[in-house]
């Protein structure tokens, strides 16, 4: 499996832009697509965004459409996750996982194998 490291929390203002990354380990994410889950407290783990193997599909909550954007770097073997416009609403954390799926399966955090420890995202009113 591959090994997933997240990075790039933090304490933001709302208004303010954070940017996540997931830095892959052991096997290329050329072979995956990569996802962000958050869980905010007292909530379950959600869907945020995921990226398909060659980045040429993005998938996003309502939750975050127009404010997130998904990307990925094969090169680098990393994800990156950056958010605009954050609210409070948003503060969670943020994990990245990976799964071999490329369907409708990637919107169900079962179906992912790989994941990451989780960063902090606190975004204060």
């Amino acid at each position: 499996q591959v090994q997933l490291v997240e990075s790039g929390g933090g304490l933001v203002q709302a208004g303010g832009s954070l940017r996540l990354s997931c830095a892959a380990s052991g096997r290329t994410l050329r072979t995956y697509t990569t996802a962000w889950f958050r869980r905010a407290p007292g909530k379950e783990r959600e869907f945020v965004a995921a990226i398909n193997w060659s980045g040429t599909n993005t998938y996003y909550a309502d939750s975050v459409k127009g404010r997130f954007t998904i990307s990925k770097d094969n090169a680098k073997n990393t994800v990156h996750l950056q958010m605009n416009s954050l609210k409070p609403e948003d503060t969670a954390v943020y994990y990245c996982a990976a799964t071999y799926y490329d369907n409708t399966s990637i919107y169900t955090k079962s179906n992912y194998a790989s994941w990451g420890q989780g960063t902090q995202v606190t975004v204060s009113s």
